[in-house]
């Protein structure tokens, strides 16, 4: 009952959303802006206002944009996609956007600096007062993709030695705490990391006690050049809202909150989809037309290579395929059963990488046990085809060949699709790009070399 509630209220609410698009759309192309205006702001929230704008073609994207009332525009360019959000920022004055920066949360900001050229986030940085310069300089100087790049400034610190009281009345001197603050840092005098002070304790705690009483000691913290996939694995194994990020003299940095690490996920969830396709997670589904058709032509180029390499094993074995025509109708077959078993492997393997449950220790493993799966599920269903192709074309031979090509084709696309991965990543190669290509070439080309070449043996 409750999963057809959900599912209910998910139609309902793509529904509305549509609704609204066609109605704005129906505004603007009948030049009612003012009415577009309306339901854009009276009955939209910043979240669904970028969920339009990323749906509609550039032109109306543009008009859309101008009509949002100024107080929302910050938080909108905040939720918008990089591909989008170029979009916007590229008819924006360096002063618009850094008035709009402004208001952003800290995170924020260092997510969109870290997508624009150096001259405007110079020129955004001279906007601002040389503390939040600083921090922000901090943050950017680590790579986005790990704990420094995620990190957030905006901590509340607070010595061991002072009393709930203190730390309580020390909070009504903030106008407003910062965003997902659910612990305090504890740090000495040196702002070197000591422990955590959960906020739910301080609400139920004596007054007098100390920090230092019932402070956790023992917070696993992260380093700024942890990569991001491990600090997304160290907020699942923890259970974390927040993580402190130190240095390596065990100096305070900052703090990563759960709602980066989810934002993290879904990027890591969309880039492996998008990334097999040869297509990057941020792409604008209403981009220019030249820019997407030079963004697909070198994939769809990458692909014809590989078919001309796949076709050229199939033309080694010209004769042999018109004397048993037989032969072509078998080989799609044995090539797909090899990519289908490759392809199996290869996203449980990144998938693996990505949750960081692969590693030396375990790697050797993991190959002898996709090893002997492949080689098990091989010999099954290299059985039922040959059975089938004998009472097929009434040849035992043909039962014989096939057989022995799928034993082969299966086994090795699961040990290539096993081994890969890791070292495409060790040349740093991203096995989401490269990996599907390279796993669906090899098993085509092995396929079809092992079955024409056993079949060329057979019928010699």
């Amino acid at each position: 009952m409750n999963n057809d509630f959900i599912s209910i209220n998910s139609e309902n609410s793509s529904e509305v959303f549509f609704s609204n698009l066609e109605n704005i759309n129906r505004k603007i192309s009948s030049g009612e802006l003012a009415k577009a205006k309306a339901i854009l702001n009276d009955d939209l929230i910043p979240s669904e206002i970028a969920h339009l704008l990323a749906s509609m073609p550039p032109k109306q994207r543009q008009i859309l944009w101008e009509l949002i009332e100024p107080s929302k525009m910050a938080e909108v360019l905040s939720l918008l996609t990089e591909d989008v959000r170029v979009d916007i920022i590229a008819v924006l004055n360096p002063h618009e956007l850094t008035k709009l920066i402004s208001e952003f949360d800290f995170d924020d900001t260092v997510d969109l600096l870290q997508e624009l050229p150096e001259r405007i986030i110079e020129t955004i940085l001279l906007s601002m007062d040389s503390r939040d310069r600083q921090r922000v300089k901090t943050v950017l100087s680590y790579h986005e993709d790990s704990a420094g790049g995620l990190m957030n400034t905006d901590i509340v610190t607070v010595r061991p030695d002072i009393t709930i009281d203190v730390v309580l009345r020390y909070f009504r001197r903030y106008k407003k705490l910062p965003n997902m603050t659910d612990t305090l840092w504890v740090v000495n005098r040196r702002d070197l990391f000591i422990g955590a002070l959960s906020l739910t304790r301080i609400l139920v705690e004596d007054p007098n006690t100390t920090v230092r009483e019932i402070m956790e000691t023992g917070i696993e913290p992260l380093f700024p050049n942890s990569p991001a996939d491990a600090v997304a694995n160290h907020f699942e194994r923890l259970d974390l809202v927040s993580a402190p990020v130190i240095d390596e003299g065990g100096k305070l940095l900052g703090r990563v909150t759960i709602d980066d690490v989810v934002d993290l996920i879904r990027s890591r969830s969309d880039h492996s989809l998008m990334r097999g396709v040869g297509l990057d997670e941020d792409n604008d589904m209403f981009a220019p037309v030249t820019r997407s058709i030079r963004r697909r032509s070198l994939w769809l180029g990458i692909n014809l290579l590989t078919a001309f390499i796949a076709s050229g094993v199939i033309g080694l074995f010209e004769t042999t395929i018109k004397q048993i025509v037989y032969l072509a109708i078998l080989m799609p077959i044995v090539a797909s059963m090899g990519g289908i078993a490759g392809t199996q492997v290869l996203t449980l393997v990144i998938r693996g990488m990505a949750l960081g449950r692969i590693g030396r220790s375990n790697f050797k493993l993991l190959v002898a046990r996709e090893f002997i799966i492949g080689v098990t599920n091989a010999f099954l269903w290299a059985l039922a085809i040959a059975f089938c192709s004998y009472f097929w074309f009434q040849d035992i031979r043909l039962g014989y060949i096939i057989g022995l090509a799928v034993v082969i084709n299966v086994t090795i696309a699961t040990v290539t699709a096993t081994v890969l991965p890791i070292y495409l990543k060790r040349i740093n190669i991203d096995p989401a790009l490269a990996g599907g290509v390279i796993v669906t070439t090899i098993t085509d080309v092995v396929g079809f070399f092992s079955f024409l070449g056993i079949a060329s043996c057979f019928y010699a």
